[in-house]
């Protein structure tokens, strides 16, 4: 029978808990400015294979280190240039560098999922920060739920979706982003973006002028970074996208105007018609509408410009969930 999961307010005290429980190979759910983390050693592949094991995750899925700078980002992944001064732009912040792993990094080969790359994040959410300092290395952390499910933003979504899996959650109140990291491979000849998110790509070609989209690997192929996997973020009742008018027996998700009054409820994202406000509502509203009693979710359009393309990117992969 597993243990009863904790769950901390933000103290010190909840921080040195969650260091010693990190050391001793256990998994510590904690806030960042995107989502909440299901954290472990990077460095203990047990711990490692414990996450995989508590989200039901692929395998072959690569996961997120977390370091608390860029002189942290150098023990683990080749920085170059270009990642210099991403790093220096971005960090802390919401934005993975994919980089060739060093081959003393150290990193459980997990992390990597059996490539020679490794995808690195300095977080901007000062618990998380406070945490890597404590601990003193990285920390590999996708999203804190089951995979496929839609991300958490708050300290309650974790525990609905994974129960007693983490040894310890650290409740640090609301993601600001809401949404998970931009994702941007470095290491082939031309910059490429695996996974859209706070930080656009409008931002990124300003530093690095062109970028590339790569596209989602085919069934079974497997991904160069986490949130490639097209079916994903997907709640238990079916989404329908781009949607003016929304059926009587729907949930409706509004963006600015309000909606026909058609639907059986309805939230709205941002009723100003901000997308960054948008995003950082998107999973909380999603999960608060996946109730049995609505035949499904339908979501207006958003502006697929800026952080919207990220919206609208978890958006479709949510779609395809229901697509057969």
């Amino acid at each position: 029978m597993e243990a009863p999961c904790t769950t901390l307010p933000a103290s010190d005290e909840a921080i040195a808990r969650a260091a010693e429980r990190l050391h001793d190979g256990g998994l510590v759910a904690f806030p960042t400015e995107t989502v909440y983390g299901l954290g472990a050693d990077a460095r203990n592949d047990d711990a490692v294979a414990r996450i995989f094991a508590a989200k039901d995750r692929p395998s072959f899925n690569p996961l997120i280190v977390h370091v608390a700078d860029l002189d942290a980002a150098g023990t683990y992944g080749a920085v170059n240039d270009l990642a210099r001064m991403l790093a220096e732009r971005f960090w802390p912040g919401p934005l993975s560098i994919v980089l060739p792993r060093l081959p003393d990094s150290g990193l459980s080969l997990l992390v990597s999922a059996g490539l020679d790359t490794v995808a690195l994040r300095a977080p901007a959410h000062p618990l998380a920060q406070d945490l890597l300092t404590r601990f003193g290395g990285p920390i590999a952390a996708p999203s804190a739920n089951r995979a496929g499910e839609v991300s958490p933003t708050a300290a309650t979504h974790v525990l609905e979706s994974l129960g007693n899996a983490p040894d310890l959650i650290i409740d640090g109140g609301h993601c600001t982003v809401g949404l998970e990291s931009t994702v941007i491979d470095l290491c082939d000849e031309r910059p490429a973006i695996l996974r859209h998110g706070a930080v656009t790509r409008e931002q990124l070609e300003e530093q690095l002028g062109a970028v590339d989209d790569a596209s989602i690997p085919e069934s079974g192929a497997a991904p160069r970074s986490p949130g490639q996997i097209a079916r994903h973020y997907a709640p238990a009742i079916p989404i329908r996208i781009n949607v003016t008018d929304p059926r009587p027996d729907e949930a409706f998700v509004a963006f600015g105007v309000p909606g026909t009054n058609n639907a059986a409820v309805e939230l709205n994202l941002s009723p100003s018609g901000e997308v960054i406000e948008a995003a950082a509502r998107l999973f909380a509203t999603l999960r608060e509408l996946d109730r049995p009693e609505f035949t499904g979710i339908a979501v207006a359009p958003v502006p697929d410009i800026g952080i919207g393309r990220a919206i609208n990117d978890r958006l479709r992969r949510a779609a395809a969930a229901h697509a057969d």
